[in-house]
């Protein structure tokens, strides 16, 4: 995993510096597994259009990889929650994405720039601190407590988010992933404004990414890499 700021609200903004991270990574891992990763699946936020999904791609084969599948942030984090009924809220840097599940189908997804970026910048106001400063206090294990009354007005904003797309369902529970959902206490905020039964992974930034490498295959047998 590396910070970066070459995606922003879901989209590629820095080409070049988005490819040389993926091939950085990847040699990282080759390394450590001691084989050569020739296959990638990437995930993209829900909504993403042709033209920006083929974005991302081209940064994954810039990096030496074949994309075998392109799929939705929320729908590859099922692949490792297993929800039958139930919202998916993935929310990541730039973007609160959901997927609303029916007796395991997706039925409904949805994507709205409000993320991880923005309770930075809060961050970075309230304490009069550089942008790169705030992220890490806002990854400061030690400082999560006083953190979230600063940046409680945005989480409700993702709450709002949430609760604009699932009027009228009869959804069960949210189930938090990604990045963002790491900050302490965050889900109780998300209960409190939905109403709604909320569950979070132990760490919620590493199941998208898992699940999209479940959703990764080769070939006609189908063999997972």
């Amino acid at each position: 995993y590396q910070f970066a700021q070459v995606v922003r609200d879901g989209l590629v903004v820095d080409y070049i510096g988005a490819t040389n991270i993926v091939r950085r990574l990847v040699g990282q891992l080759e390394e450590r597994l001691g084989r050569t990763l020739t296959h990638a699946a990437i995930a993209v936020p829900p909504g993403t259009g042709v033209k920006d999904s083929a974005t991302h791609r081209f940064v994954v084969e810039g990096a030496g990889l074949e994309v075998t599948a392109i799929l939705d942030e929320p729908t590859a984090a099922n692949a490792v929650l297993g929800v039958d009924n139930g919202a998916i809220v993935d929310i990541g840097g730039g973007t609160t994405g959901l997927s609303i599940l029916e007796q395991g189908e997706v039925v409904y997804v949805a994507d709205e720039a409000t993320g991880g970026t923005h309770l930075t910048l809060v961050l970075s106001g309230s304490y009069r601190v550089s942008f790169e400063e705030a992220e890490m206090l806002k990854k400061d294990p030690a400082r999560q407590g006083e953190i979230l009354p600063v940046v409680r007005p945005v989480v409700q904003k993702m709450a709002s988010i949430v609760n604009r797309h699932i009027a009228g369902r009869d959804i069960e529970a949210l189930y938090l992933v990604g990045g963002t959902c790491c900050l302490k206490d965050m889900e109780a905020v998300m209960a409190k404004e939905t109403g709604k039964t909320v569950f979070k992974p132990a760490n919620p930034l590493l199941v998208t990414p898992l699940g999209i490498a479940l959703n990764c295959y080769a070939g006609e047998h189908g063999h997972g890499y």
